[in-house]
C-alpha cells in the first residue's frame, strides 16, 4: 500500500531572490569574460619556433671493402 506525506506549505517564499542574484551574477560574469577573453584571444599570436638545419657530413668516397678477421 502507497503511503502519502502530506508536508505543508512553506509559510515564507525564499526562493526567488537567491536565484534572480546568481542568473544577474552570471550574466555578469559572462559579460566580463566577453569583454576581455575575445580581444585577449585575437591579440595572441602563434608561437615561432625556429630550428636550424640539420648539418650532415657525407663523404666523397666510401670504403666498401669488407674484411673480417679470422
Amino acid at each position: 500500500m502507497t503511503t502519502v506525506v502530506n508536508n505543508p506549505a512553506p509559510a515564507v517564499d525564499t526562493g526567488g531572490n537567491s536565484f534572480l542574484i546568481g542568473v544577474i551574477v552570471l550574466i555578469g560574469f559572462v559579460m566580463v569574460i566577453l569583454f576581455f577573453g575575445i580581444p585577449a584571444i585575437r591579440r595572441m599570436s602563434p608561437v615561432q619556433v625556429t630550428v636550424p638545419p640539420a648539418q650532415v657530413v657525407v663523404p666523397s668516397k666510401l670504403n666498401v671493402n669488407v674484411t673480417q678477421t679470422k
